[in-house]
Protein backbone atom coordinates (compact mmCIF):
# COMPACT_ATOMS: atom_id res chain seq x y z
CA UNK A 1 0.00 0.00 0.00
CA UNK A 2 1.02 3.41 -0.70
CA UNK A 3 -0.20 6.85 1.07
CA UNK A 4 -0.94 7.75 -1.95
CA UNK A 5 -3.38 4.78 -2.78
CA UNK A 6 -4.38 4.74 0.94
CA UNK A 7 -5.46 8.35 0.64
CA UNK A 8 -7.63 7.53 -2.60
CA UNK A 9 -9.49 4.66 -0.87
CA UNK A 10 -10.53 6.61 2.09
CA UNK A 11 -12.30 8.66 -0.43
CA UNK A 12 -14.55 5.58 -1.07
CA UNK A 13 -18.37 5.67 0.17
CA UNK A 14 -20.69 2.88 -0.44
CA UNK A 15 -24.56 3.09 -1.18
CA UNK A 16 -26.91 2.02 1.42
CA UNK A 17 -27.04 -0.68 2.84
CA UNK A 18 -23.52 -1.05 1.95
CA UNK A 19 -22.46 2.11 3.66
CA UNK A 20 -21.23 -0.06 6.63
CA UNK A 21 -18.10 -0.46 4.50
CA UNK A 22 -17.39 3.85 3.62
CA UNK A 23 -14.31 5.36 4.83
CA UNK A 24 -14.28 7.89 7.08
CA UNK A 25 -10.93 9.57 6.04
CA UNK A 26 -9.74 9.84 9.73
CA UNK A 27 -6.07 9.66 10.85
CA UNK A 28 -6.50 6.69 12.53
CA UNK A 29 -8.02 4.45 9.38
CA UNK A 30 -4.93 5.90 7.67
CA UNK A 31 -2.80 4.16 9.95
CA UNK A 32 -4.59 1.39 9.56
CA UNK A 33 -4.12 1.05 5.77
CA UNK A 34 -0.53 1.30 6.01
CA UNK A 35 -0.07 -1.08 8.53
CA UNK A 36 2.08 -3.18 6.04
CA UNK A 37 -1.16 -5.73 5.82
CA UNK A 38 -3.04 -3.87 3.10
CA UNK A 39 -2.52 -4.17 -0.70
CA UNK A 40 -4.01 -2.07 -3.58
CA UNK A 41 -5.19 -3.94 -6.52
CA UNK A 42 -5.10 -2.16 -10.08
CA UNK A 43 -6.27 -2.91 -13.34
CA UNK A 44 -5.04 -3.01 -16.58
CA UNK A 45 -5.10 0.88 -17.21
CA UNK A 46 -3.21 1.52 -13.74
CA UNK A 47 -6.92 2.21 -12.13
CA UNK A 48 -7.50 1.46 -8.11
CA UNK A 49 -9.76 -1.18 -8.37
CA UNK A 50 -9.71 -2.54 -4.98
CA UNK A 51 -7.87 -3.72 -1.75
CA UNK A 52 -6.86 -6.65 0.34
CA UNK A 53 -5.76 -7.47 3.84
CA UNK A 54 -4.14 -10.06 5.47
CA UNK A 55 -4.12 -10.91 9.11
CA UNK A 56 -5.72 -9.17 11.91
CA UNK A 57 -6.47 -6.46 9.68
CA UNK A 58 -9.03 -8.78 7.70
CA UNK A 59 -10.65 -9.42 11.60
CA UNK A 60 -13.71 -7.18 12.26
CA UNK A 61 -12.64 -6.39 16.35
CA UNK A 62 -15.93 -7.40 18.29
CA UNK A 63 -15.29 -10.82 17.17
CA UNK A 64 -12.40 -10.79 19.54
CA UNK A 65 -14.87 -10.66 22.82
CA UNK A 66 -16.68 -13.96 21.36
CA UNK A 67 -13.60 -15.99 20.65
CA UNK A 68 -14.64 -15.70 17.03
CA UNK A 69 -10.99 -16.09 15.79
CA UNK A 70 -9.66 -18.40 18.21
CA UNK A 71 -8.67 -21.25 15.57
CA UNK A 72 -5.65 -21.48 13.25
CA UNK A 73 -6.37 -18.86 9.59
CA UNK A 74 -5.42 -16.89 7.69
CA UNK A 75 -7.68 -13.85 7.79
CA UNK A 76 -8.53 -12.17 4.83
CA UNK A 77 -10.10 -8.73 4.61
CA UNK A 78 -11.07 -6.90 1.41
CA UNK A 79 -12.81 -4.02 -0.37
CA UNK A 80 -13.69 -3.82 -4.66
CA UNK A 81 -13.99 0.00 -5.63
CA UNK A 82 -18.09 1.49 -5.12
CA UNK A 83 -17.71 1.82 -8.75
CA UNK A 84 -16.92 -1.96 -9.59
CA UNK A 85 -19.47 -3.69 -7.01
CA UNK A 86 -22.30 -5.92 -8.17
CA UNK A 87 -21.10 -5.75 -12.40
CA UNK A 88 -20.12 -9.59 -11.84
CA UNK A 89 -16.35 -9.11 -11.60
CA UNK A 90 -16.27 -9.87 -7.32
CA UNK A 91 -15.03 -13.56 -8.16
CA UNK A 92 -12.47 -13.33 -10.30
CA UNK A 93 -11.39 -10.26 -7.97
CA UNK A 94 -11.50 -12.31 -5.07
CA UNK A 95 -9.26 -15.01 -5.99
CA UNK A 96 -6.74 -12.49 -7.37
CA UNK A 97 -6.57 -12.00 -3.06
CA UNK A 98 -6.77 -15.75 -2.45
CA UNK A 99 -3.86 -16.68 -4.97
CA UNK A 100 -1.64 -14.02 -2.80
CA UNK A 101 -2.38 -15.59 0.54
CA UNK A 102 -1.50 -18.54 -0.91
CA UNK A 103 1.51 -17.67 -2.33
CA UNK A 104 2.42 -15.42 0.60
CA UNK A 105 1.39 -17.96 3.33
CA UNK A 106 1.11 -21.34 1.58
CA UNK A 107 -1.76 -23.91 1.41
CA UNK A 108 -3.07 -22.97 4.68
CA UNK A 109 -6.94 -22.60 5.71
CA UNK A 110 -8.50 -19.18 4.57
CA UNK A 111 -10.77 -17.59 6.67
CA UNK A 112 -13.13 -14.04 6.23
CA UNK A 113 -15.71 -12.05 7.81
CA UNK A 114 -18.64 -10.50 5.98
CA UNK A 115 -22.09 -8.56 7.32
CA UNK A 116 -24.46 -11.31 7.20
CA UNK A 117 -26.69 -9.00 4.87
CA UNK A 118 -24.25 -8.51 2.31
CA UNK A 119 -25.84 -11.62 0.13
CA UNK A 120 -24.15 -10.13 -3.12
CA UNK A 121 -20.22 -10.93 -1.59
CA UNK A 122 -21.84 -14.16 0.30
CA UNK A 123 -22.43 -15.31 -2.98
CA UNK A 124 -19.39 -14.74 -4.34
CA UNK A 125 -17.65 -16.35 -1.17
CA UNK A 126 -19.86 -19.70 -1.42
CA UNK A 127 -18.84 -19.40 -5.29
CA UNK A 128 -15.21 -19.58 -4.58
CA UNK A 129 -15.71 -22.39 -1.68
CA UNK A 130 -15.70 -20.91 1.83
CA UNK A 131 -18.89 -21.86 3.99
CA UNK A 132 -20.39 -20.28 6.93
CA UNK A 133 -18.77 -21.25 10.00
CA UNK A 134 -20.61 -19.10 13.07
CA UNK A 135 -21.79 -15.59 13.65
CA UNK A 136 -21.25 -12.92 15.70
CA UNK A 137 -22.69 -9.84 16.31
CA UNK A 138 -21.60 -5.90 16.73
CA UNK A 139 -24.33 -3.60 17.58
CA UNK A 140 -27.24 -4.13 15.29
CA UNK A 141 -25.25 -5.77 12.01
CA UNK A 142 -24.64 -9.60 12.62
CA UNK A 143 -21.38 -10.66 10.93
CA UNK A 144 -20.59 -13.90 9.58
CA UNK A 145 -17.27 -16.05 9.39
CA UNK A 146 -17.00 -18.32 6.67
CA UNK A 147 -14.29 -20.24 5.94
CA UNK A 148 -12.47 -22.01 3.13
CA UNK A 149 -9.68 -24.78 4.10
CA UNK A 150 -7.11 -25.94 1.74
CA UNK A 151 -5.05 -28.62 3.53
CA UNK A 152 -5.67 -31.11 1.03
CA UNK A 153 -6.17 -28.87 -2.16
CA UNK A 154 -3.50 -27.41 -4.51
CA UNK A 155 -5.74 -24.97 -6.17
CA UNK A 156 -8.43 -22.75 -6.02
Amino acid sequence: MTLEKAREIQTWTYDEPYSLYSFTGDQEELLELMNGSYFYVIDDKRNLIGYFCYGESGQVPAGHQVDAYEENFIDIGLGLHPNQTGKGTGLAFLKVGLAYAIEKYGFSDLRLTVASFNRRAIKVYERAGFTFEKSFAKGSTNFNIMIKRNRNSTHL
